[in-house]
């Protein structure tokens, strides 16, 4: 949390890169034996055309301090992390957590 801080006071708030999806995933993907290999976060949007969600974007989770937030004003979620030299805030009217076992980047 003092990594927010530090990052905040370092960025002002008109320098934040604000990005909005409709849900953010916290997918925690386990090997076959089970043991944690990383944690992402996934954004997903959905696609009237496709009838379902795609994934926008996603990253991998460094530190707990990256992980989403509930946003009581906005009544969603708030992910927050500096992204290059910027800092990043992306919104989410909703927000999921997942335990997997399969990637499809790793296939």
């Amino acid at each position: 949390m003092l990594a927010v801080v530090v990052a905040v006071a370092v960025h002002p708030v008109d320098d934040v890169l604000r990005d909005r999806v409709d849900v953010i995933e916290l997918n925690h993907y386990y090997n076959d034996h089970g043991e944690l290999i990383f944690d992402q976060l996934i954004f997903w949007d959905w696609c009237p055309a496709t009838g379902r969600f795609q994934v926008r974007a996603w990253r991998l989770v460094k530190s707990a301090w990256q992980l989403p937030e509930r946003d009581w004003q906005r009544g969603g979620w708030s992910a927050l992390w500096l992204d290059g030299d910027r800092l990043r805030a992306v919104y989410a009217g909703a927000f999921r957590e997942t335990w997997t076992q399969y990637d499809p980047e790793i296939e």
